[in-house]
């Protein structure tokens, strides 16, 4: 790949920063993908300014050759539609070459979703285990800071990475609501239960047990960004759900994302105020979940009517 290509790529890594407040990780993203997509147009002798349609095609192909996933690949090509786009805004280029090329076709993907009846289980399971004085401290205070950790996202839906990066004075709220920053450094208010007010109070108190939490996070940790690594999280999240009798492979923090979604849905609740709850900024996004609702109702009916196995006629 050319030095001016390279320069192109940093210059609208800075724009994506400056004018869309992109976080690190979605310029981390974009980096890559078109740093792998300059690669190649540049081993076949060609630069962001006068490759051509058929080219990015062949990228796109070669990707599937590789055995890239349909959302991967649609993914890399997102990133060079953008990319193509602003050069030719800009006036790098008189003409867009990316503007007739489609994604690779993908069926969607339906969440992984617990029943209310699952989550009350996991929920109790944990709890126990954090009230639970018999235990060796430490156990019990790992079990505390996974109740807080849980009924936090069950009661909110906020994404794991709000959850691990929630300030250390969420836990002296005395209101019904957190205010989290969300993508983009956006701000909405989220509900917040009194079992999860309580989780958060009895893990502060167990943890100041050992050493006052006078730091910035809530679930601070010895790591790079000096709160808890969601990879940490994950695996007791893991273990919790053998103990509660639900496979493993179930669950994972954003099921629970997930199940706080699909449960208001499935109580009446209101898809544009799920939305907001979630932080969703396109609708279409949270309208997954009432396609979830659909295949579990198509379900009931197959299984519960007493024509459902029948042949249609």
């Amino acid at each position: 790949m050319s030095a001016s290509d390279k320069s192109f790529i940093l210059i609208f890594l800075d724009m994506l920063v400056a004018e869309k407040d992109a976080s690190q990780n979605t310029v981390a993203a974009y980096r890559s993908d078109l740093e792998d997509y300059g690669e190649y147009i540049g081993v076949h002798f060609s630069t962001f300014l006068d490759v051509q349609p058929q080219l990015i095609r062949n990228y796109i192909g070669d990707l599937a050759d590789k055995g890239f996933k349909p959302s991967s690949t649609g993914r890399k090509l997102s990133a060079i539609k953008q990319f193509h786009k602003f050069l030719y805004a800009d006036g790098k280029r008189p003409n867009d070459p990316s503007t007739t090329l489609e994604g690779p076709k993908r069926g969607r993907s339906l969440p992984k979703i617990l029943s209310i009846k699952e989550v009350d289980t996991l929920l109790e399971s944990v709890k126990s285990k954090a009230l639970d004085t018999s235990q060796p401290f430490h156990d019990q205070l790992l079990f505390a800071r996974l109740n807080a950790l849980l009924e936090l996202i069950y009661a909110t839906g906020m994404r794991v990475s709000e959850l691990i990066s929630l300030p250390r004075t969420a836990a002296n709220t005395k209101n019904d609501s957190l205010v989290i920053v969300g993508k983009g450094r956006k701000e909405r208010l989220v509900p917040l239960t009194g079992k999860a007010k309580i989780a958060m109070e009895k893990y502060v108190e167990l943890s100041g047990k050992i050493k006052k939490n006078d730091g910035t996070y809530l679930f601070p940790a010895n790591t790079k960004t000096g709160y808890l690594a969601r990879q940490v999280f994950a695996r007791d999240l893991k273990q919790a759900a053998s103990l509660a009798g639900i496979l493993p492979s179930r669950i994972s923090p954003h099921v629970l994302r997930h199940a706080f979604a699909s449960h208001l849905l499935q109580n009446g609740a209101d898809l544009r105020i799920v939305q907001l709850l979630l932080g969703h900024a396109d609708i279409a996004t949270t309208q997954i979940y009432t396609h979830v609702l659909d295949e579990r109702t198509k379900a009931m009916v197959r299984d519960l009517h007493p024509l459902g196995d029948e042949e249609n006629t």
